[in-house]
């Protein structure tokens, strides 16, 4: 529940003047009385594409469109972006089960938003393999006809497996060995696009 604003009155009172009520998505199916009363009219149309293919996404106003798997991690992601001087696009968590679809899924929502510039995937593959998300993002990258700059970073199960798979690709994937570096890298292909 979220009251914005709440004002005292000249009388002394406290009187919320709006109120935001929010349900959590993963429970819905414990209510179905309240997910009845769901109007996906008042919800933003990309987050309700995101729901169908397990992302969480919420669309922000910068212009460097965010891929990564957990949501702490898209914190940190975003952060470092705009220490290195961008501004994110989106949140966007692939969540751990990220397959080609999803990533594809993933790519096509970030391209909708006609502000992204850039691309930075940030993946730690500790369940998910690192070649396995290197093979989706190649072939989301081919299926979407990539416009953009894309950079990617990952790090943890077959990592140097994954790194050969986009190295290999033929397609102008930049890599890079850590966050820091994926963020300047990112931020630096985006200003010299322009």
């Amino acid at each position: 529940v979220e009251i914005n604003p709440l004002i005292v009155t000249g009388a002394g009172d406290i009187l919320a003047l709006d109120a935001k009520m929010n349900f959590d998505d993963n429970a819905l199916f414990r209510h179905k009385d309240v997910e009845e009363l769901r109007d996906e009219a008042e919800e933003d149309p990309a987050e309700i594409e995101a729901a169908k293919h397990s992302l969480n996404y919420v669309k922000l106003d910068g212009n460097i469109g965010c891929m990564v798997n957990g949501a702490g991690l898209a914190m940190a992601t975003m952060d470092i972006i705009k220490l290195y001087g961008g501004e994110p696009a989106n949140f966007l968590d692939v969540g751990g089960g990220a397959t080609k679809e999803r990533v594809t899924a993933a790519f096509k929502l970030i391209l909708s938003d006609s502000n992204v510039e850039g691309i930075l995937v940030n993946i730690f593959g500790g369940i998910m393999r690192c070649d396995v998300i290197a093979e989706g993002v190649v072939a989301a990258a081919r299926e979407v006809h990539l416009h953009v700059p894309l950079v990617v970073r990952l790090e943890g199960t077959n990592v140097d497996l994954g790194k050969k798979i986009l190295a290999e690709s033929g397609l102008p994937i930049l890599s890079a060995d850590n966050l820091a570096d994926a963020a300047e890298k990112v931020v630096k292909a985006v200003k010299e696009a322009a």
